[in-house]
């Protein structure tokens, strides 16, 4: 079923630009069955080095923050490539004309997002005819076009350095002049940025406001600076005329189908009634505009970064209010889905609980009021990487989730090449691209997602359908299965998100016995079709970083099943504070295995008894939360499972180390590093105070407690402006490694490590020490640390399981070291004299990346393990 391989369209040479002989209007696609390909102008394709350089030291391929040289043009010569791997969409970064370098935060607008002309092409990216070439050109193919739109802020021309003075915003106020000469934009009213002028405060275009400080304040949220952008004054009848002038060019001229919002988050929602409906004659709302050119479902998505914590929806629920109002009224029809991305990325890159993201593909469906719209995502340009944490393995699997659930998926250019960097180009000349382009249609991961496209664009149950959790993993990684159901059928997907093999058992598929589950997807090209057996159930073994899509198929089977299966008696009470013992009979000849929260490869070993009968004593070294619901059934190879039993487990924690930390010593290794002089680093985030250690059985915990934490811009998190890389020695693992990957500097007192963590406020990864070097982090983890935040007591909590720990039952003699320092995409750079946000008083060449360090700690000789399961 769906789309072969061979149907897809052969690729031009590169070079030769699709022809612009499309359309320029279309009708609107049914935006459920898409597939959205996002690239960046500026880093995805260079067609003319002519326009590479404007002169204003802007361009330089070498450095992240400035132009490499991508345009529409060279966007428009690799459309093939797009087209071959199966995307019906593109999305681009915003063309707009823009701020093209920024001395005072020394970065550039190459990525479109600091507008200075909203209805004018940069000239880095061509022409108006550029444009409607490539637009027309994805229409002759068949394809649509999304445009990246900016309604919150321009540019940033303006800033306080204290806060304003609501009766006079000239007090306090200072421009940055560009390299090209401006402080204001180009574009009235726009260019009206100046309240020393009675005559354009008067006009009001912009909210003259410092830096949001307090992301939870509803005022600052809207009318105040996000990151030093220019606040516009959406309220104003002006700037609202003006922003859908613009952007109502951007469809008439050009033929765009929709739009991304940028920052939908920072204008009230009833903003978009206004943006998308207003009739206004001159300057009508931008649906009454795609109308009038044959859209009748001009589709609108706006981003609202934004991600819950586990089993919470609070961000869930602001998100749905920026597409209805309480009375249902619709705002836009979707928003990018980050709650969705957020808990994916816990699940396949960092070894979280399955049942985490069980209960995130429910909730949106109550939540959201068309899920069906909501574009998803595994990587963007905004966030690191999913292979910068996790590994190809996940990486498929989350690919595959987006293909399988309610949603528009979105592919990040590169993601399809393995890129780690956030804002690597694609072509040979641009950033990070290591002098060569990488368009390589015959990659792994470009060929796998043929595959997974193709899967969805042939079967409409998966892009129309209702997803049904029929199982997920409390404890940990492990499986997570659920129906697509929808006309059409149902079809079943399946995944193992461990690196070891679990046990699917007695999955309850509502099918009658007898019927079948036709495979017609694995990611590893090998699955199987299924009989499901007597009471509509389902058992298998399923392999290590495992999925799979099965079709429902009827069959006029009546199946009889007499099955001895094994026996696994009731369990003696629900809950235990130490290991115990399990029992029951085999009747058959074979081996019985007791398999403990799916983990088929480290099954309990069983002792025999008198007759059928049997044993089994239960390790709960790696349990932790007494929250969580923990399983046990017994399974023989070839035969089946016995019913399932569930248990908790409470546990104590046993303090091995505390440890002060001086006051004021966050200055690096030689006491000369100062922080970023941006006024939000000032209460010295990576100062650490106090250090606690814990340990139960095989599990360690870190608690820091720190001189400031902050949440300036609102990191999900839950602090930002400091980073940790906590490194763990363990006994028992082999080798180790002496580097501290990327900060310039080896571990001391001649410690090796085996697991590290890296942790910030926007993502966390764990890293094995396996192929880690100075420049490479090493293995990804299949688990990674819980990290807890209580800023009223300024703590951090690491939690390392067991799993993380090489599974070891005591960890006497390892060793913790924990240093601070702060990431964006990469650790913070460090200069001889600090910048905004740059740390000052090193030699960035060679100098560590250590602000604060505590350690090595060695955990001391504990008591043997048994006698620690006791509270």
């Amino acid at each position: 079923m769906g789309l072969g391989l061979g149907m897809l369209a052969t690729a031009a040479f590169a070079g030769d630009p699709a022809p612009a002989n499309g359309p320029r209007h279309v009708p609107s696609p049914d935006w459920r069955d898409q597939v959205v390909y996002f690239l960046m102008i500026d880093r995805f394709a260079n067609g003319d080095r002519g326009n590479d350089d404007q002169g204003a030291g802007e361009t330089d391929p070498a450095d992240n923050a400035k132009y490499s040289g991508g345009d529409l043009r060279g966007a428009r010569e690799r459309l093939s490539y797009i087209r071959d791997l199966g995307a019906t969409t593109v999305w681009i970064t915003p063309p707009v004309a823009s701020q093209w370098w920024n001395p005072k935060s020394h970065y550039g607008g190459y990525h479109g997002y600091w507008a200075t002309d909203f209805a004018s092409v940069d000239k880095h990216f061509g022409t108006l005819a550029d444009y409607q070439a490539f637009a027309q050109a994805l229409h002759g193919d068949g394809m649509y076009l999304v445009q990246d739109v900016v309604v919150n802020h321009v540019a940033n021309f303006f800033h306080y350095d204290a806060l304003p003075d609501p009766q006079d915003p000239a007090r306090g106020l200072s421009f940055v002049r560009d390299t090209q000469g401006q402080q204001a934009p180009t574009q009235a009213p726009f260019d009206r940025n100046d309240p020393r002028d009675p005559a354009q405060r008067a006009r009001a275009i912009y909210h003259w406001t410092p830096d949001i400080v307090d992301f939870t304040n509803e005022t600052q949220r809207l009318t105040w600076q996000n990151a030093g952008l220019d606040d516009l004054n959406t309220e104003s009848t002006e700037v609202r005329r003006a922003l859908r002038a613009s952007y109502g060019m951007w469809i008439r001229d050009v033929g765009v189908d929709a739009f991304r919002v940028d920052t939908a988050l920072y204008v009230p929602p009833d903003y978009f009634t206004d943006f998308l409906r207003a009739d206004d004659p001159q300057a009508p709302g931008i649906l009454r505009v795609a109308e009038a050119t044959g859209r009748k479902d001009f589709h609108v998505f706006g981003e609202a970064f934004a991600s819950d914590k586990p089993f919470e929806d609070t961000q869930s629920k602001r998100i749905d209010a920026y597409m209805r109002a309480p009375d249902g009224t619709r705002y836009m029809p979707g928003m990018l889905d980050f709650p969705l991305f957020a808990t994916a990325t816990d699940v396949f890159a960092r070894g979280a609980p399955t049942k985490q993201l069980g209960w995130r593909i429910e909730d949106r469906m109550r939540v959201y009021p068309d899920p069906w719209r909501m574009a998803t995502f595994i990587d963007n340009h905004d966030v690191d990487r999913f292979l910068a944490s996790g590994d190809e393995a996940g990486l498929k699997q989350a690919l595959l989730m987006l293909m399988t659930l309610p949603g528009i998926p979105v592919i990040w250019q590169g993601t399809e090449q393995g890129f780690t960097g956030m804002r690597t180009a694609m072509f040979a000349g641009g950033f990070g691209a290591q002098g060569r382009d990488h368009f390589d249609e015959s990659a792994p991961l470009y060929r796998y997602l043929q595959r997974a496209i193709a899967l969805r664009r042939g079967d409409k149950v998966l892009s129309r359908g209702n997803p049904e959790v029929l199982r997920s993993n409390a404890a940990g990684p492990g499986v997570l299965a659920y129906w697509m159901k929808g006309e059409g059928g149902a079809r079943l997907v399946v995944f193992n998100t461990a690196n070891h093999a679990a046990l699917l058992d007695n999955l309850d598929t509502g099918l009658g016995a007898g019927e079948l589950l036709r495979n017609v997807f694995a990611i590893d090209g090998k699955g199987e079709d299924l009989d499901v057996g007597a009471y509509g159930r389902v058992s298998m073994v399923l392999p290590p970083r495992s999925g799979y899509v099965w079709r429902a198929e009827t069959r006029d089977t009546a199946v009889i099943d007499d099955t001895e299966y094994p026996e696994l008696d009731d369990l003696p009470r629900d809950t235990f504070d130490g290991d115990f013992e399990v029992a029951g009979a085999n009747l058959l000849p074979g081996e019985v295995r007791v398999v403990v929260d799916e983990d088929y490869t480290h099954a309990v070993p069983v002792a025999r008894q008198r007759g059928a009968n049997w044993r089994a004593r239960i390790d709960i070294s790696a349990m932790l939360d007494p929250a969580v619901e923990h399983s046990v059934v017994a399974w023989m190879d070839g035969v089946g499972a016995s019913e399932r039993r569930t248990f908790r487990v409470v546990r104590a924690w046993k303090p091995v180390a505390s440890i002060d930390d001086p006051s004021g010593d966050d200055t690096g290794p030689d006491g000369r590093y100062t922080y970023p002089t941006e006024a939000t680093f000032a209460p010295r985030q990576g100062d650490i105070e106090h250090v606690d250690v814990a340990t139960s059985g095989g599990t360690l915990r870190v608690t820091v407690r720190m001189r400031a934490i902050t949440t300036t811009w609102n990191p999900p998190n839950g602090f930002d402006h400091v980073a940790f890389s906590i490194f763990v020695d363990v006994p028992n693992m082999q080798g180790g490694a002496r580097a501290m990957p990327n900060q310039f500097a080896e571990l001391p007192d001649g410690m090796r490590w085996d697991v590290h963590l890296r942790a910030g406020g926007w993502g966390r990864a764990m890293f094995d020490a396996p192929g880690a070097s100075a420049t490479n982090e090493g293995t990804p983890s299949a688990t990674t640390a819980l990290v807890q935040v209580d800023a009223q007591a300024r703590t951090l909590t690491f939690t390392f399981p067991a799993a993380s720990l090489g599974r070891a039952t005591d960890l006497s003699g390892a060793r913790v070291y924990v240093t601070t320092w702060d990431y964006d995409g990469g650790w913070r750079a460090l200069r001889p004299v600090a910048a905004d946000y740059a740390f000052g008083g090193g030699d960035p060449a060679r100098d560590p990346r250590v602000l604060d360090a505590v350690g090595p700690i060695t955990i001391p000789k504990q008591r043997p393990s048994g006698e620690d399961h006791h509270q």
